[in-house]
């Protein structure tokens, strides 16, 4: 068995976006080859709507593919295509920003006012940074969720796990993506492709991530496998583990259940030109599309 090594654990960063939506940085704008084929993701999540209702209002895209996935509230999408929708808790947006799209996106909260959700852009290989446009909407009920005997539940977003395939396709990093929850007191080993680049992102619980060099948590005393651990091993609510190489993924919980994204893509290692919400291949190619979205002709 081949287990992933860990290879940097980090915390968001708290900045805000659109028209003054305060959310959680996860990663992006820096080190866009640590994370390829991904360029950025944010958890969005709060229950004080003054927080988030302004939303992001009319913007564009070029050259990515950005994926939204909400866990509360909802939130409403328009875009140059025509296209109109409104996901709901569970429910997916792939969009493929291609050659050049414009939209909004304004969230709504639940009954509580509490809205969460996550946004992940994807960078698209040279060859497909101009390919046409396009959006699916993915319902809740549409993605399958595998259960496991130890009680873990996995939702297949994306991919291909454990044979079951996900409805999200087309997409050009090949990606999976998963929500995992794990439940209290259970030892789990996820197998993942060997290559392709791999991140875990924890949004609620704690566990002990196996080659961890750099742990974050609480203190408490626990025994494994004959040794002791500390809840300060654990890495919990809001964090980022990225892995190196390897074939599986292998996590301990304890008194609580973890529950995270688990998400990984084949890497493009292509030259990134990047300006906001466009990202090209070469500074002339983002001279050109800052000029077309000036002069009225970033939609092709």
């Amino acid at each position: 068995m081949s287990f992933r090594p860990i290879n940097t654990i980090t915390k968001p960063t708290s900045v805000i976006e659109g028209a003054g939506v305060s959310l959680d940085r996860v990663f992006g704008f820096t080190e866009p080859e640590k994370h390829d084929p991904f360029l950025l993701l944010d958890d969005f999540r709060n229950d004080d709507p003054e927080r988030y209702k302004a939303g992001f209002p009319w913007h564009p895209h070029r050259g990515i593919e950005t994926i939204t996935y909400v866990l509360e509230g909802s939130v409403e999408h328009k875009d140059s295509l025509g296209n109109t929708g409104l996901l709901r808790g569970g429910d997916v947006q792939w969009m493929t920003a291609g050659s050049g799209i414009m939209h909004q996106e304004m969230p709504k909260g639940n009954q509580k006012g509490q809205m969460h959700g996550f946004q992940l852009w994807s960078n698209l290989p040279s060859d497909q940074k101009m390919v046409n446009p396009r959006y699916q909407d993915i319902k809740s009920s549409d993605i399958p969720l595998l259960e496991d005997n130890d009680g873990t539940k996995i939702r297949v977003i994306t991919g291909t796990y454990k044979g079951i395939t996900g409805p999200v396709d087309g997409i050009a990093s090949e990606p999976e993506y998963l929500d995992i929850y794990v439940p209290p007191n259970t030892k789990k080993v996820l197998q993942i492709d060997t290559y392709k680049s791999t991140f875990a992102y924890i949004f609620n619980g704690k566990a002990l991530f196996k080659y961890s060099s750099n742990p974050v948590g609480i203190k408490i005393e626990k025994e494994l496998d004959g040794r002791e651990i500390n809840v300060r091993d654990l890495s919990g609510d809001k964090t980022l583990i990225y892995f190196d190489k390897g074939e599986y993924v292998e996590l301990q919980t304890f008194d609580f259940g973890v529950r995270f994204l688990l998400i990984s893509g084949k890497a493009i290692k292509g030259p990134i030109a990047w300006h906001g919400p466009i990202v090209m291949n070469s500074r002339d190619e983002l001279m050109q599309a800052l000029k077309d979205l000036k002069t009225g002709n970033f939609i092709k």
